[in-house]
């Protein structure tokens, strides 16, 4: 494990409040223009980020979190994370990400029939956080 003198802190926040705080010694994000790994002293930066899965190492351990939208700012060894919507991999309902997968899944066809542009890019919206949210959680 890391030093305490080499690690960064971590927060991700949303609209409804923190979600994560923790310690780190690598945080891995997906940026919108690619895989992005941090480590301590790395360069201040602000970046969009995508619907993927966040992950949080100390050591041995990793904290993995599914992270919908929003961006990251990193300076002084501190990374917020502040997104649209998140959930810790403990805390993902499967059957509940299933459900919403197979309702954006019908919304999408319903859109696409239907020459609905606004309603599909919701709909495709919806179906990848819910696929984010699944394979994070089965992770």
């Amino acid at each position: 494990m890391a030093d305490n003198q080499s690690v960064l802190s971590v927060s991700i926040v949303t609209p409804d409040g923190q979600v994560y705080e923790g310690k780190s010694d690598l945080l891995v994000v997906k940026t919108t223009i690619g895989e992005l790994g941090i480590m301590y002293n790395h360069v201040p930066l602000i970046a969009s980020l995508e619907v993927d899965e966040t992950r949080v190492k100390l050591g041995e351990n990793e904290d993995k979190i599914a992270v919908n939208g929003g961006f990251l700012e990193f300076s002084d060894n501190v990374a917020t994370i502040v997104a649209d919507s998140a959930e810790r991999q403990d805390d993902i309902d499967v059957n509940r990400a299933e459900s919403a997968r197979e309702r954006a899944k019908a919304t999408i066809e319903k859109a696409q029939a239907a020459h609905d542009a606004d309603s599909l890019a919701r709909a495709e919206v919806a179906l990848r956080r819910a696929i984010n949210r699944i394979n994070v959680a089965k992770h």
